[in-house]
């Protein structure tokens, strides 16, 4: 088995080769414009339907190479289902295939087909992206320009994974905004860091929207990138820290299954802060991290229901008695049956390791026959298989 990751190197690029680089990407991003219009007008979205309709003409228009032009067309196909709305397309990156680029590892450098044809350029990478590259061969590859005028190439390798055996031990993982991750060992990593960045961006976007002078796009576009990448950063560091520490001890982990959690959450009475924050939680990102380096390590991930598992006490199993009641109080939780006190989100993780037990250990006690009972069929047939 084996996991699909991209590398990112920089590339050397001479300065008589940039133009000829930038002009490869303008005439790729025609090409898409192109091709979308196409598929807009005529509602065509097969790829080869698709491609029958525009490749001739847009070959002769834009100069492109044969396969630059099938890359553009299955890039708009991409993402068209990716988003909703695809927007005019920038001249910031191009797709490359087996055909249109190789990696020669004896000398860290690339060759890539512009519309001039084949060049070759130096990589500028460190031991980490060497080690990764170590005896791959990819066969797609993405070359990017940054606003600073730096060109990378992000390189798809296939990393071996490690099997991922049974085990009794499950690290229960709670998300939320305040605490971006809690686990039932104790671990917890803030969200006021990441919760007050975004805060301060919001603000400043809202002054330059409020001013809208000429350069109030080119501004928003830089300070959403920078809160994306802190984002990103962010999640990284934690997905890295929650896999590792699962490695040592030989345990599972297990989320709680947060799909359509923003819908629920902003059909009730919600102000216009707390709407906005919950549309910028990125627990899926964190999930999306945390499943492929686990799948490199040779973790198990499990996704439970969520339903009570913040309202469950983990030491006796039971919830308010009445309904639209909760011995949950913010981040204190104090169970008024056996009278159990704990940290409101350590507790759920706790709820969530006993339910994710179920899963990689189905001969495990489980959980509480009131919890259980408080779920519909569908979501105990989820845990219980």
């Amino acid at each position: 088995m084996t996991q699909s990751i991209s590398v990112k190197c920089k590339l050397i690029v001479p300065s008589n080769l940039g133009g000829e680089v930038d002009r490869t990407l303008k005439g790729f991003a025609d090409a898409c414009n192109q091709i979308l219009e196409v598929a807009k007008r005529e509602n065509c979205w097969n790829t080869t339907k698709l491609h029958h309709k525009v490749y001739k003409p847009v070959r002769e228009a834009t100069g492109l190479k044969a396969n630059h032009v099938c890359q553009a067309i299955r890039r708009v196909i991409g993402n068209a289902k990716a988003v909703k709305q695809i927007h005019k397309f920038r001249p910031t990156s191009i797709s490359l295939d087996v055909r249109t680029f190789v990696y020669k590892e004896e000398t860290q450098s690339v060759g890539v087909t512009l519309m001039c044809g084949r060049v070759e350029f130096k990589l500028s990478i460190g031991g980490y992206q060497i080690a990764l590259l170590r005896g791959q061969t990819p066969t797609s590859a993405t070359l990017n320009k940054t606003r600073r005028g730096d060109y990378f190439i992000n390189f798809v390798v296939d990393i071996p994974t490690q099997p991922t055996g049974k085990t009794p031990k499950v690290i229960g993982v709670d998300l939320g905004r305040r605490d971006i991750a809690t686990t039932s060992t104790g671990k917890c990593w803030s969200g006021k860091q990441i919760q007050s960045v975004r805060d301060r961006y919001s603000q400043v976007r809202a002054n330059v929207q409020s001013k809208r002078t000429r350069n109030s796009r080119r501004l928003l576009r830089r300070l959403s990138g920078r809160e994306r990448r802190f984002q990103k950063w962010l999640n990284h560091n934690i997905s890295q820290q929650l896999v590792q520490d699962t490695k040592q001890i030989n345990a599972a982990l297990a989320f709680e299954d947060l799909t359509n959690i923003r819908e629920s959450l902003n059909q009730k009475p919600r102000s216009k802060t707390e709407r906005r924050r919950t549309n910028n939680w990125a627990f899926y990102q964190l999930r999306l991290f945390v499943e492929y380096k686990a799948n490199i390590a040779g973790v198990q991930v499990v996704f439970v229901p969520p339903a009570y598992t913040s309202q469950t006490c983990s030491r006796c199993g039971h919830i308010h008695p009445v309904q639209g009641k909760s011995y949950r109080n913010g981040k204190f939780f104090k169970c008024g049956h056996c009278g159990f006190e704990h940290d409101s989100d350590i507790n759920a993780a706790f709820n969530i390791a006993a339910l994710g037990a179920c899963v990689s250990s189905p001969q495990s006690p489980g959980m509480s026959c009131q919890l259980l009972g408080q779920m519909s069929l569908f979501e105990m047939i989820q845990i219980c298989g």
